[in-house]
């Protein structure tokens, strides 16, 4: 496999990786970050993703193939611009890919397309899943064939503004000393078509059975969700965003709740963290990005992987990124 902690590919910026093993192969679907020299602000303005490319690799060479253009934002009709972090659920013989964007009025929603094949090409649907909204969709799907789609971003994520059950463009985070804002999560319909569930709060509890607070910045939930299982627990894990790191909480069900377990990575190079955790050939590996190839730049950042490792009682250490 290629070599830990060094960048997957660098002729094109990748982030935001989402990975899986399908065919004994493990695909990264990231984020494709564009060069340019646009703001960088709150609003998420210098993520000018326009298109997603597929990586794959396996453990029989340090070979990674980017599987090149498999969708574009020309190619969608409700989208405007901004193809930020996606996923792909394997089901119905389809291949799924779910990803963000923004609509033609800049509201972000989230978009599926298919494919027969996990490395693409991928085909949009028209329009957005109905009664959608944020970002960085994390589809899991259980051992009883159910697909869950987790979701949801501070600030360009939009997800602070739907508090009232409905987009309010001047919608704000609680109070520090309130519960935060959580994460969302929707069961699928059987056939893929839409939400079977109403999108309901991933609530996330500390180690007294409340749940986190807004002012908590080192454990509450920010962005990039991500949904793996263990020895039959759900692991729940995420992006604390301000804070830098990658948090993770553990539950009994996959609609949670969740309690705060610990840190999986410290903070890496750049604003933005992001993840995905997958299991092959009995090893987990934790895929990452980080901007040290740009030296800095928040927008041009670059995919990563490192091995991950449980303790006895199923919690997982704490991983301090490694620079070559």
């Amino acid at each position: 496999m290629k070599k830990q902690n060094t960048p997957l590919v660098t002729h094109i910026f990748t982030a935001d990786p989402s990975a899986h093993v399908f065919n004994d192969r493990i695909y990264i679907y990231p984020s494709h970050d564009i060069p340019h020299d646009g703001e960088d602000n709150d609003n998420g303005d210098e993520y000018q993703m326009r298109d997603y490319h597929i990586l794959s690799m396996d453990d029989k060479s340090d070979e990674v193939i980017d599987h090149g253009e498999v969708l574009h934002q020309d190619q969608i009709p409700w989208v405007k611009e901004q193809l930020w972090a996606p996923d792909v659920v394997y089901k119905n013989d389809t291949y799924y890919l779910v990803f963000p964007a923004r609509d033609k009025d800049g509201i972000f929603k989230l978009g599926i397309a298919e494919s027969k094949n996990p490395e693409g090409p991928f085909t949009p649907r028209k329009e957005p899943i109905p009664g959608s909204f944020s970002i960085d969709p994390c589809s899991f799907i259980d051992d009883d064939g159910k697909v869950y789609i987790y979701f949801g971003g501070l600030w360009g994520g939009q997800l602070e503004k739907y508090r009232e059950g409905s987009f309010n463009p001047n919608g704000t985070e609680p109070e520090k000393n309130e519960p935060a804002v959580c994460p969302k999560v929707a069961v699928m319909t059987d056939d893929m078509e839409g939400f079977a569930s109403t999108p309901a709060d991933v609530v996330i509890l500390d180690e007294n059975g409340k749940p986190l607070l807004a002012g908590d910045e080192d454990r509450r939930y920010f962005e990039g969700p991500w949904m793996h299982k263990y020895n039959g627990k759900y692991y729940f894990s995420y992006s604390t965003g301000t804070t830098h790191t990658i948090a993770y909480a553990i539950g009994d069900n996959p609609l949670g709740p969740f309690k705060y377990a610990g840190k999986i990575l410290e903070p890496v190079i750049g604003w933005t963290t992001h993840h995905s955790i997958v299991e092959y050939h009995d090893k987990w590996y934790l895929f990452y990005h980080d901007c040290e190839y740009s030296k800095g730049i928040n927008h041009r950042r670059c995919v990563k992987y490192c091995e991950l490792t449980y303790n006895a009682d199923g919690t997982i250490q704490t991983i301090t990124p490694q620079y070559n």
